[in-house]
């Protein structure tokens, strides 16, 4: 199935009315690359004018320039990166699967490994991170990547499916969340007052909420906002009004795309796509733009909303 041809584009459904807004008629779903295993981690770099993303199996970065719409190997091997995002410096902060750890590319092209360890003991498989204002990096560690020598390699876990937080000003490592089965995509609210956090394997699979408490260094409250029921919620994003685009999919292909939820969990709208989406970000010269990582290919739409700063 090829996207739409057509405005306004059918595959852009508004389910409650609140989201007709963030609807544009004249735009429409495109799909920018193809050709992947399974495109992840999606991460939009604006004064360079191109997108990355992780092609996990095939243990590569891939990279899509605005300006053409050449697409090209950015980081082959990538440590079977999966997580994508940029520090408040603009420097690409990745999570790899095959080093067990969160990494950061220098100006100079040279990689900083920013944790790979807790406590003496490997890390899991790093999934997914944000960076928050004051320059932590809030990261997820699922089991992953350990799981099939496909997203990484073979190995037994050594350490609870928790998230941490590196301090951006001491390197200090330390667990926020823990007692969550997997914990996936991560985002703050745009006040960074809320962190939202995907636990993959509960039945149903939900979208936690969290308050941001200690002076922005804790979390508090751990609460269910969105219970996915039949759905399959990966990474997601935040837009400046607080809605989350998550991607989603797996199971019913009529699930396969984004969903869209209001601050208070009510879905409100749907981007419907022929595979499941993993992951999405804002970009574009005003933030406007949502690039789509799912499955084989990368989709983008223009929006009538703008992402959050950071993620």
């Amino acid at each position: 199935m090829e996207p739409s041809q057509r405005y306004p584009d059918p595959a852009v459904r508004v389910i409650d009315e609140s989201f007709a807004k963030y609807r544009l008629a004249l735009a429409s779903v495109e799909r920018i690359a193809h050709g992947f295993r399974w495109a992840e981690g999606p991460v939009w770099f604006g004064d360079a004018r191109f997108l990355l993303w992780s092609d996990i199996p095939n243990n590569r970065i891939m990279k899509w320039e605005e300006e053409t719409g050449a697409v090209s190997v950015f980081r082959r091997p990538s440590g079977f990166a999966n997580g994508n995002t940029r520090d408040r410096q603009g420097r690409l902060v990745t999570c790899e699967h095959g080093g067990r750890r969160v990494s950061r590319t220098e100006y100079d092209g040279t990689i900083t490994v920013l944790a790979d360890r807790f406590e003496g003991k490997p890390l899991n498989s790093p999934n997914d991170l944000v960076v928050k204002s004051d320059g932590s990096v809030w990261f997820t560690d699922p089991p992953f990547g350990l799981l099939s020598h496909y997203e990484g390699t073979v190995a037994r876990p050594e350490l609870p499916t928790n998230v941490y937080r590196v301090d951006g000003a001491t390197g200090e490592l330390t667990v926020v969340a823990e007692g969550i089965d997997c914990p996936n995509g991560l985002a703050f609210s745009p006040d960074e007052s809320i962190l939202y956090v995907v636990e993959s394997r509960s039945v149903p699979r939900n979208i936690l909420a969290y308050d941001v408490v200690d002076r922005g260094r804790g979390l508090a409250n751990r609460r269910i906002l969105i219970s996915a029921g039949p759905g399959t919620p990966d990474g997601f994003r935040c837009d400046v009004d607080g809605n989350l685009w998550c991607g989603w999919g797996m199971g019913d292909p009529a699930l396969d795309g984004v969903a869209i939820f209001n601050p208070d969990g009510r879905l409100i709208g749907r981007i419907d796509l022929p595979e499941r989406c993993a992951n999405v970000c804002f970009g574009g010269t005003y933030r406007n733009r949502l690039f789509m990582a799912a499955g084989k290919s990368v989709y983008a739409l223009y929006v009538n909303a703008q992402g959050a700063l950071g993620g």
